[in-house]
């Protein structure tokens, strides 16, 4: 939805409500047609689950990991959109995706696990359309502040430590546009006079003070991570010893005996919650649909959120969760209030319409163009 304002939303939406009304959408899942293309998270296709799926369906996981949402959009839009069968969007990317006709409704009736979904992620605007749903939520979680604790003895409480010239050097943090939320979300907590009430909703003088501060950091940052494994090499290596990261990075470095540790900082967390959606020209939408139901199991819940570090959206998966890992559904936040999920400021898509009513705030194009800023 790069670019768009609130007018072009609504004519949009109209005309997609319209569309997929009258589209014909299956009433069944028929033979799985043999192969299958999935654009996803990296880790969101692990062969702890993909195996099983393969040898139960018959259908072959072709996986294109990426490392960010516009990477995500851009790859699911080459050829015509052609090239994909499904994909794992995040808030950011997937009403991009829908606005573009690059999904297709999907009939919620042949996704059992629809019905186990936790209440917030039913119908979330992010994937659903005046009652159309074009995506099925799938796991969640926040953005998390890492460092090495043999760097950092003492555990730091605030993203200031990424900002801080004491750290030169040894910085990173995603190369995204959606990051330039996480620096408005600390200025909003240390700068409470410029009026920052949504991390995603910026006017001009807001985004200029968050480029400011951004710019400060470019100094800072030792480098850019595309794919989370990007990160994970630079703190094995010793290059980045403090960043902002994803639990999967964490879990994966502990793992191999890095010794990293995370935390939400005292001024919060942005985050994402992420959906599978199909191609509007899928090739293979028997083997999607069978897809989307194999990962939204409640086992393949649990198996994603473990080795990914997240939360999954079936509520069923707590068990499983606990089965193969004891405490894990409350240290995942399985079992979470919804005040904890209303607690992250998740990744949404930046519009000219602010939520105060004002048509000033600047839209993802802007967005883009700051981070380029930012970069240079």
């Amino acid at each position: 939805m790069k670019g768009f304002t609130a007018l072009l939303m609504a004519s949009c939406c109209t005309a997609l409500v319209a569309q997929a009304h009258a589209a014909d959408l299956p009433s069944t899942i028929g033979k799985g047609e043999g192969d299958l293309n999935v654009v996803a998270w990296e880790g969101y296709a692990d062969d702890a689950w993909v195996k099983p799926f393969e040898q139960q369906t018959g259908c072959k996981v072709h996986r294109k990991y990426v490392g960010s949402s516009d990477e995500m959009v851009a790859l699911t839009r080459m050829g015509g959109g052609k090239g994909f069968d499904v994909v794992s969007a995040s808030g950011d990317a997937a009403l991009r995706l829908i606005f573009g006709h690059n999904v297709q409704p999907l009939n919620i009736s042949l996704i059992p696990a629809y019905n186990d979904l936790m209440p917030e992620l039913k119908e979330p605007s992010f994937n659903t359309v005046k009652g159309v749903h074009y995506g099925i939520s799938y796991e969640w979680g926040p953005n998390i502040l890492m460092w090495n604790t043999k760097v950092f003895p003492q555990a730091p409480t605030s993203w200031g430590v990424i900002y801080d010239k004491a750290h030169a050097g040894v910085v990173t943090v995603p190369d995204n546009p959606i990051q330039i939320a996480d620096a408005a979300l600390y200025l909003s907590h240390t700068k409470p006079d410029l009026g920052i009430t949504d991390p995603y909703e910026l006017t001009q003088p807001q985004m200029d003070a968050v480029v400011a501060l951004l710019k400060e950091q470019r100094a800072l940052v030792k480098k850019y991570w595309a794919l989370a494994s990007d990160e994970v090499d630079l703190f094995k290596s010793g290059d980045a010893q403090v960043g902002s990261a994803w639990p999967y990075q964490a879990n994966t470095l502990r793992a191999a005996g890095v010794p990293v540790q995370d935390t939400i900082p005292v001024e919060g967390a942005t985050g994402w919650a992420d959906s599978w959606m199909i191609s509007a020209h899928a090739e293979h939408p028997n083997c999607a649909y069978l897809w989307i139901n194999h990962v939204m199991t409640p086992k393949v819940q649990a198996q994603q959120a473990l080795s990914f570090g997240e939360t999954p959206g079936n509520t069923k998966a707590c068990a499983e969760m606990d089965a193969e890992q004891p405490g894990a559904c409350k240290q995942y936040h399985a079992d979470a209030s919804s005040a904890y999920f209303a607690s992250i400021k998740f990744w949404k898509t930046p519009v000219k319409s602010c939520g105060n009513g004002q048509n000033n705030c600047l839209d993802y194009g802007a967005w883009q163009r700051a981070w380029q800023q930012v970069k240079q």
